[in-house]
């Protein structure tokens, strides 16, 4: 059984996996960079280790490193999280010759899924729906223009190794088409180091919709239900709720038993999660599978009450699902935003600083999933995530509430991000009314733009200037001294200005 866990990765999915690690008496092992070297996940774990400079490429993606860290503290296991080596299918490899259990799913399933042309193909024998495109990855281009004319504009073309919207181009027109494909094989050769891309016929009003799935080593295998996805800007999710506020029972039930067909088409183990694309008649069509835990997980584990990394131990440790999909069922609603360090009315800049203020959100039916604190300084190196904010309610418009309350109450100064823009989307009616798709943030862009003219750096200002004139105005009785007087200028002025409106 396993004992002590290695976790591949930093912030908040290292804390969250550490987190079910001692509730299970497990040892966790946290690995960190130079720039992490004050990051909460290494305060956290009962044992940390430096792996290298700040650049991932140097630290969290080196295997060598990874592998001789577990070897030296004798971990069992090695969890990757997400991102980072966890869709690796060499790490997974490398993980069973050192006679360390890999917490996920076989290299081979790895390999197929993660390659988006060996899929579709594994899909089709399967039988589940799968979008109309080409089978084979695109070497010419005239192929290209005879399969999209079959098809029909407009088409996506898509990298075949890629995933997080890289490698992606939507052709409208004939005359986009030897551009797009080019401009796409040149992005899918830099970001994945394999320019292999395929076409696919484009959905109008598109849904993001996701099964989760488990499967254990025995040959079973369920799933928990569908997360909605459709918040998204630049092919990333920015919000993710469960039920999708368009799914019918009918439906939920066939997409949830292709999502197992899918799984069990690769001999899947472990926790998964199969991506289907959905239009407004809701016909549906598989689109990828995550090999991995998914950043959007909390949304089921508040809705089933499972805890997913806690499942995907017991996997690891060869046991056999303790449910059967009858036992499984959804309970109430629960919608999750990512928090990013970046400047929303600055088209998304990165935000990396010091976190000078932070107050996180409280009260019943909240989870806050992150790792920074007062004083922490946000590096520039990773991913801007910076925390999960997950609410649950009875039903959706009470989760919606909660979160507006939620959001209302995370402060964080020092550093911009996208929380008040998170705001506005709960306020946004298609949001609200629940029938929006990936087009959300572009056909909402009046609502989500900030609807006041002042900034906050402004009212910050002036507050201060405000109470600078009125210390210098203030009576001597009122002014603050150095010799350890209790006396405060904040109360003071509070009282004088309630006074005076009185």
């Amino acid at each position: 059984m396993i004992k002590k866990i290695l976790v591949a990765n930093r912030g908040e999915i290292a804390i969250r996996v550490m987190r079910t690690c001692r509730e299970m008496g497990i040892e966790s092992v946290a690995v960190f960079s130079e720039a992490d070297r004050n990051s909460m996940h290494v305060r956290y774990a009962d044992e940390a280790y430096f792996i290298g400079p700040a650049a991932s490429a140097e630290s969290y993606l080196v295997v060598d490193k990874i592998i001789e860290v577990a070897k030296h503290c004798k971990a069992d296991a090695v969890h990757p999280g997400y991102g980072f080596l966890s869709e690796n299918a060499g790490f997974a490899d490398r993980c069973e010759q050192e006679g360390i259990i890999f917490i996920g799913p076989s290299s081979f399933a790895i390999n197929t899924m993660g390659d988006k042309i060996t899929a579709r193909k594994k899909m089709l024998g399967a039988g589940v729906p799968v979008v109309p495109g080409t089978s084979e990855p695109i070497m010419e281009i005239g192929k290209a223009f005879e399969v999209i004319r079959q098809i029909g504009l407009p088409v996506m073309v898509k990298a075949s190794a890629g995933g997080g919207g890289k490698g992606m181009r939507l052709i409208h027109e004939e005359s986009e088409i030897e551009s797009g494909i080019q401009a796409a094989k040149s992005e899918a050769l830099a970001a994945f180091g394999n320019d292999a891309v395929y076409i696919e016929k484009y959905i109008d009003s598109p849904h993001h919709i996701e099964f989760q799935i488990l499967a254990d080593k025995h040959g079973h295998c369920i799933h928990l239900f569908e997360r909605e996805c459709s918040v998204q800007r630049r092919h990333q999710k920015v919000v993710e709720e469960t039920p999708s506020p368009i799914m019918t029972p009918e439906v939920r039930k066939e997409m949830g038993a292709y999502a197992v067909a899918a799984a069990k088409a690769v001999n899947y183990s472990s926790a998964g999660t199969i991506e289907f694309i959905v239009d407004d008649t809701l016909n549906y069509y598989f689109l990828e599978m995550n090999t991995r835990l998914q950043v959007e997980h909390p949304i089921t584990e508040r809705v089933v009450g499972v805890d997913l990394v806690k499942e995907q131990i017991n996997i690891a440790n060869n046991l056999p699902l303790r449910f059967k999909q009858d036992d499984l069922k959804q309970n109430g609603h629960a919608i999750e935003v990512r928090i990013y360090a970046e400047d929303p009315d600055n088209n998304f800049m990165p935000s990396p600083g010091q976190v000078k203020h932070i107050t996180e959100p409280l009260g019943l039916g909240v989870r806050h999933d992150g790792y920074v604190y007062e004083g922490y300084t946000i590096p520039m190196y990773y991913d801007p995530m910076i925390s999960k904010l997950i609410v649950w309610a009875p039903s959706r418009p009470e989760a919606i509430e909660r979160m507006k309350r939620a959001l209302y109450a995370y402060k964080i100064t020092g550093i911009k991000t996208s929380i008040p823009f998170l705001s506005r989307i709960m306020n946004t009616p298609d949001f609200v009314k629940g029938g929006y798709n990936t087009h959300f943030i572009q056909n909402n862009k009046q609502y989500l733009k900030p609807n006041d003219t002042a900034s906050q750096r402004l009212r910050d200002v002036a507050a201060i200037t405000t109470f600078i004139d009125y210390l210098s105005k203030a009576e001597p009785k009122t002014t603050v001294s150095n010799n350890g007087s209790k006396a405060s200028n904040w109360k003071a002025f509070g009282r004088k200005k309630s006074l005076n409106r009185l």
